[in-house]
């Protein structure tokens, strides 16, 4: 009986350790993404680089761009343009005036459209030195609110965002044609998504400020005369869904379905997941469901892995033989030697799992011609996981050497001969 429940426990350990192992294999998204938002390792990815419409998920970019080109407590007025925006919408009118950061409150907790623009409009109009708001042509904001579209489509090129393009602030279905005639979509992918919340949350200078606003669970606001009054409900379920919820947007069209984007902070880990094209009405709770397995299992399968448990081989810091190099003496062989300077963001432990190995690669240069200059780069070592480099740190050169000229031949003759006590 005994040999029997040892079976049995055993067999129940190994059952839950191939539970923990299996990667989520029946989502309802189209495309989807788990990342480590330490590293920005993508642990999971289901058609993880296909362009795909975002919808309102596309407001954190709109709203971190906002926060780091803005002034929050600007006055701004509503232009017919953005009080002419489809709902969702806040309901303002043309001619009315709001503090800027009460508007980033509406875009992100209610989803409204015409806050998007209003906010886009304000700042990519400043870019432009465009009139003011009650001077400006309809034209004149179309112009300002695509100036600020350029804004977000540099910030996504900056953090590595290579595959997104944004036409509007708040992620309605648009296309904007190039001169040469091209058209492209509003879309980004699973993968892009992911990374850009990566960004926000945890990135930028005002990542504080993000999540502040973010997480706030309600919001009430005026507009700047006083007369009308606004509450804001924050309609990210997932902040009550899951132990250690960061942040996260929603957002639907047509096009797109159903969107989310989210991060989670829980035991030392923090990981954002990216959702595109989750189901169509009558399927409102799928992307819980996706986002729930995808942040468990990330959850369940990742550790963090210390990097001194494999060190790179000591061959890097020998001395490097440097061709017609100076030396103290004539007949004796140049070398300099080599220090390592770690990545600026070096990482000294990597979130792996149990079975993932770190691969450690060395290349260094096997001599040099003189002249050399002190911290020259000569090689490089690699941390890998997969064959994906995750940290790179350079080896560079610690001494400087002087190439071999005739002053140098002449003063080595003359000390030769003077320590041989030859007279002249």
């Amino acid at each position: 009986m005994g040999v029997l429940l040892a079976a049995a426990l055993l067999t129940a350990s190994l059952c839950a350790e191939c539970r923990a192992e299996e990667e989520p294999s029946s989502l309802y998204a189209k495309a989807a993404v788990l990342m480590d938002a330490d590293s920005g390792r993508v642990l999971y990815s289901k058609n993880g680089d296909e362009v795909l419409p975002m919808a309102s998920t596309t407001k954190i970019m709109t709203c971190i761009v906002a926060l780091e080109n803005g002034k929050m407590e600007d006055q701004v007025t509503v232009s017919a343009y953005a009080a002419g925006q489809p709902k969702v919408h806040l309901g303002m009118d043309k001619g009315q005036q709001f503090v800027l950061q009460d508007l980033l409150y509406s875009m992100m907790l209610e989803s409204h459209n015409d806050s998007a623009v209003v906010i886009a409009e304000h700042i990519g109009a400043e870019f432009l030195s465009l009139p003011p708001e009650g001077e400006r042509s309809v034209e004149e904001s179309r112009q300002a609110v695509a100036a600020f579209a350029g804004l977000m489509n540099q910030k996504a090129r900056d953090i590595g965002c290579f595959d997104t393009f944004y036409v509007t602030p708040n992620g309605l279905d648009a296309v904007w044609t190039g001169e040469d005639g091209v058209e492209r979509r509003h879309s980004t992918t699973a993968r892009d998504l992911a990374f850009v919340m990566r960004y926000c949350i945890g990135q930028s200078v005002q990542k504080e400020k993000f999540l502040e606003i973010t997480r706030t669970s309600s919001y009430s606001f005026t507009d700047v005369s006083g007369k009308r009054s606004y509450t804001c409900i924050n309609h990210n379920a997932f902040l009550q869904m899951m132990e250690g919820a960061l942040s996260g947007k929603t957002g639907f069209t047509n096009a797109a379905g159903y969107c989310y984007v989210g991060a989670l902070e829980r035991d030392g880990k923090c990981f954002t997941v990216a959702l595109l094209a989750c189901g169509w009405p009558n399927h409102k709770g799928w992307k819980w469901s996706d986002t729930r397995a995808l942040m468990e299992y990330g959850l369940s399968n990742y550790i963090y892995k210390s990097l001194e448990e494999k060190e790179p081989d000591e061959k890097w810091c020998r001395p490097i033989p440097v061709k017609n190099g100076q030396t103290e003496h004539i007949g004796e062989e140049a070398v300099t030697r080599v220090r390592l300077e770690k990545a600026v963001d070096a990482r000294e432990e990597m979130l792996l799992k149990q079975n993932e190995q770190i691969e450690i690669k060395c290349q260094v240069k096997e001599n040099l011609e003189a002249p050399v200059t002190s911290g020259e780069e000569v090689g490089q070592i690699c941390y890998l996981v997969g064959g994906e480099v995750f940290r790179m740190d350079m080896i560079v050169t610690e001494d400087a050497v002087e190439q071999i000229n005739m002053g140098w031949c002449f003063q080595k003759i003359l000390d030769r001969f003077l320590l041989s006590g030859i007279a002249f």
